[in-house]
């Protein structure tokens, strides 16, 4: 199949799968004469497989550390994979951790704002009077 058609069966765009081409998570055959992109019909859930992975926040990088081994047998067979999920998990809470301060720095400034304001609009009104 052709990437057009690849795109189309994974809802992948062209310009992905050549990124992932790029990366090397993908491989195409070229069409003698045409230099068209030829995949192979596996092609589909290979991209559906990186499509997923990438949807766990993993980069290109580390997704073809494992997936050559994930697309022979399942995840829990192969050793690649779980110090990269305990990685990305361990980024997840640190960067949640940091979220966390902030919230609660942007509360604090915020109930500040409000009681200053407050504060003069009750001043404002005193010396109205």
């Amino acid at each position: 199949m052709r990437i057009g058609e690849l795109s189309k069966a994974t809802g992948a765009s062209v310009r992905s799968l050549r990124y992932y081409e790029q990366k090397g998570l993908l491989t195409a055959s070229r069409e003698v004469g045409s230099g068209y992109r030829e995949y192979h019909a596996f092609a589909i859930e290979q991209v559906n497989t990186i499509r997923l992975y990438l949807s766990l926040g993993l980069s290109t990088e580390q997704i073809a550390g494992f997936l050559h081994c994930v697309m022979k047998s399942k995840e829990a067979f192969c050793a690649e994979v779980m110090p990269v999920y305990e990685q990305k998990l361990a980024e997840i809470e640190e960067q949640l951790a940091l979220l966390g301060a902030i919230r609660s720095n942007l509360i604090e400034r915020i109930a500040s704002i409000r009681e200053e304001q407050k504060e003069e609009s009750k001043h404002v009104l005193d010396g109205a009077e």
